[in-house]
């Protein structure tokens, strides 16, 4: 398997996997789209997995900001992963997530936040955002979901505030 970076080739199958991934469903896959098209599009941290030339796996993390009264934070959100139904439970997502957080700080973000499966994701560093000082009203989720990871150390204890998803997670 292969995970690198995705080029414009690359968007008809990530389409078609976010669209098989999420159950025949293209709120992802438009998701996708339209973020790479925003301000938020991180070009480095849009990796698909490769096996034999077919793309089975996607990540995207882009930009969000932490608001509060007085300042605001740039930071990434993680949204969406997806895998090829047919070559799931293969550690797949896992190594996409792993290589994506590793670019993120190599790129030097400090923060990445994500809405996802509270028993997957602290695998990963990822832990309750709301126990750190961070909300979320955009969306109403319940606190084990709402996560964040920390990938330069000391972020967490100077960033509070609500997190803002951008337009592209409206539309």
């Amino acid at each position: 398997m292969l995970i690198r970076t995705e080029t414009k080739n690359d968007y008809k199958q990530v389409f078609n996997l976010n669209f098989s991934a999420f159950k025949n469903r293209d709120d992802e896959a438009k998701l996708v789209e339209s973020i790479r098209f925003s301000e938020g599009f991180i070009p480095a941290l849009s990796l698909v997995a490769e096996e034999q030339g077919e793309i089975v796996g996607h990540v995207l993390f882009s930009k969000a900001k932490i608001i509060r009264e007085d300042a605001e934070t740039d930071v990434l959100v993680l949204a969406p992963v997806a895998v090829n139904p047919t070559v799931q439970q293969r550690g797949i997502g896992s190594n996409l997530i792993e290589e994506g957080l590793k670019r993120a700080t190599n790129l030097g973000h400090g923060l990445v936040l994500l809405i996802g499966h509270p028993n997957y994701y602290p695998k990963f560093g990822f832990q309750s955002a709301r126990q750190h000082g961070i909300e979320l009203t955009q969306f109403k989720v319940p606190d084990d979901v709402f996560m964040v990871c920390e990938l330069i150390e000391g972020e967490l204890q100077q960033t509070i505030g609500e997190l803002r998803y951008p337009s592209p997670f409206f539309k």
